[in-house]
């Protein structure tokens, strides 16, 4: 079941995000959050504008999507950025796939016009992911981040709904 987010989801929605980190390829972060520090990004996505979504099975959360706002300018409002994690023990078992059809299916109901995503051009199971649900390369930076001395490269991946 896909449903919105409620604070008593939050641990689990920064435990998934912190198992991302040690293998350097869907996340800038290099050092674990704490789920207090995300009460703030947490409160900015209880809004129909910037959506925060669990897909939960037997109460335990498998994954989870974030709608954000881009570049926080009101020109932009209708473009927004998309953020997806899964847990570890249900990466490729369609979990992504289903939030992000999820969110292809509701955004034009919220006014969005366009998705984006920033995705390091090493992490080839989000490429592939979004690739195959219509996303396009809108650019490529690279080696603008640099992880465990490893320069990476950062693909922006966008869809026009």
């Amino acid at each position: 079941m896909i449903r919105d987010a409620v604070l008593e989801d939050l641990p689990s929605i920064v435990a998934i995000y912190n198992s991302t980190i040690a293998d350097r390829l869907a996340t800038a972060d290099t050092e674990p959050i704490t789920t207090a520090s995300r009460v703030p990004w947490f409160h900015q996505h209880q809004s129909n504008l910037h959506p925060l979504w669990v897909l939960e099975q037997g109460q335990e959360i498998y994954g989870w999507l974030s709608l954000s706002a881009f570049y926080g300018r009101p020109a932009y409002r209708s473009t927004l950025e998309v953020s997806l994690y899964v847990a570890p023990d249900h990466r490729q078992q369609g979990v992504g796939k289903k939030l992000l059809a999820h969110t292809l299916a509701i955004s034009p109901s919220l006014g969005v016009e366009t998705l984006l995503g920033f995705i390091f051009a090493h992490n080839h199971p989000s490429l592939n992911l979004f690739t195959k649900h219509g996303f396009q390369s809108w650019g490529h930076l690279p080696e603008v981040a640099e992880l465990d001395g490893i320069k990476r490269d950062l693909k922006i991946l966008g869809l026009r709904l």
